[in-house]
């Protein structure tokens, strides 16, 4: 019997395209940094209309109450936005809807500003309608679309963009603490912020790839039945009453924190605006961190970490003693408010074919905060005071925490399950 003969056979190598390799990682960095303009956009139109808030109070001669009734009205646009976002992503992808947000949120912007140098409450309340719609929509379609860059990469980035986030509205802060101590008036200065979003953003979103969260030809097509089912689904659900917690304590202090420490702790208008900016400052740290956290303890275990800091921090900044303790308090405030939001939205967008609805979905229940929080924070300071009127959303703080399981990412099986 003869031996077996063992060939060599030789297969041609086929040369690896360095080049295509090279294109694809290019066109994501080229993404990514589209996002990080983006989201610093969004920051900066919102910080201009809230480092001013003293000086659109005193500007329309409004109680603490009416300006809790104007912040309503943005935040119900908002609501509204967060609600048509979805649908709108799924039929024309999340860039046009980005683009139109924006330049809705610049054009409210320009409505607030009139009515604050005209002295009328009901042109302001329209303005800041407008701008919590664009701002509303925008916000869900830049999430969809970090979300969408996010699992591209394949690592952790979204508490990235919320970073680049958090640094445009250091820098609108920052523009509105000079324009408070030089005296400029609020019109000016928002109307000078309108027109510096739109210079940003247009040009910007033809970087972001086509169709991002549409729903394409030959893919089925969500039924009305499956988008609703969202509102069903007990992980979504605490998502969002995470991100409510959370979000309460980040839009608490957007909204009211200038005003409280103003009232408070008896500083100016212009140390106010300061302490803002300490809290935007550390809420920017926590964001630039918070990636390399998350890679390496997960999110449920980072979650729960920065509500613990978040609660220390408001604890402090209520019952501190000076403005100074109470700077201490607010820089621990904005660290541990930091991952709320950004965590919440890349969970909710776990599955991609989902993405849109659930993020719309988790960002309308969080956004509950931002409707119900501002009268409710109102009227508690009418009686008690803004400071004291934080304990409230320290308890949602809490919530935040023991719901943080719900954020755990999903196995291939639930997704399916869930799809």
């Amino acid at each position: 019997m003869s031996a077996l003969r063992h060939e060599r056979i030789d297969l041609p190598v086929l040369p690896l395209d360095t080049s295509a390799l090279s294109s694809h990682a290019r066109h994501l960095r080229t993404w990514r940094n589209a996002m990080f303009a983006l989201f610093a956009a969004g920051g900066f139109a919102l910080a201009a209309w809230v480092s001013r808030t003293p000086a659109v109070r005193d500007s329309l001669d409004a109680s603490t109450a009416a300006m809790g009734w104007l912040i309503f009205a943005m935040a119900g646009g908002a609501v509204i936005g967060l609600l048509s976002a979805g649908p709108a992503i799924t039929r024309l992808g999340a860039g046009p809807v980005i683009r139109t947000g924006l330049i809705t949120a610049a054009a409210g912007l320009s409505v607030i500003a009139v009515g604050t140098m005209l002295g009328t409450a009901p042109i302001a309340f329209a303005g800041l309608v407008l701008f919590g719609l664009g701002f509303g929509s925008g916000e869900v379609a830049m999430n969809v679309a970090g979300a969408a860059n996010e699992r591209a990469l394949g690592r952790t980035v979204m508490p990235t963009f919320h970073a680049m986030y958090s640094l445009g509205t250091l820098a609108g802060a920052a523009l509105g603490v000079l324009a408070a101590h030089l005296g400029l008036p609020v019109g000016l200065h928002l109307i000078l912020a309108a027109l510096i979003v739109p210079i940003v953003a247009i040009p910007t979103v033809r970087l972001l790839p086509i169709g991002i969260g549409r729903v394409g030809q030959g893919q089925p097509k969500l039924t009305t039945a499956e988008r609703l089912a969202v509102w069903a689904d007990p992980r979504t659900l605490l998502i969002g009453l995470m991100v409510l917690g959370m979000g309460f304590a980040e839009g608490a202090a957007e909204d009211w924190l200038p005003l409280a420490t103003v009232d408070g702790y008896g500083v100016s208008e212009t140390i106010g605006a300061a302490l803002f900016g300490i809290f935007v400052v550390t809420m920017t740290v926590g964001r630039l961190t918070g990636a390399a956290l998350i890679d390496r303890f997960g999110r449920v275990a980072t979650l729960r970490t920065s509500a613990s800091v978040a609660a220390v921090g408001l604890l402090v900044t209520i019952f501190g003693p000076s403005a100074v303790t109470a700077a201490v308090g607010i820089a621990l405030w904005g660290l541990g408010t930091s991952l709320g939001l950004p965590v919440g939205m890349s969970a909710a967008a776990d599955d991609p074919r989902t993405a849109a609805s659930r993020v719309s979905a988790a960002a309308t229940v969080g956004y509950a905060a931002f409707l119900i929080g501002p009268p409710a924070l109102a009227f508690l300071g009418e009686h008690i005071g803004l400071l004291h009127a934080f304990v409230a959303v320290l308890a949602m703080v809490v919530v935040a925490g023991i719901v943080a399981p719900a954020a755990r990412p999903l196995t291939v099986s639930s997704t399916r399950v869930r799809s």
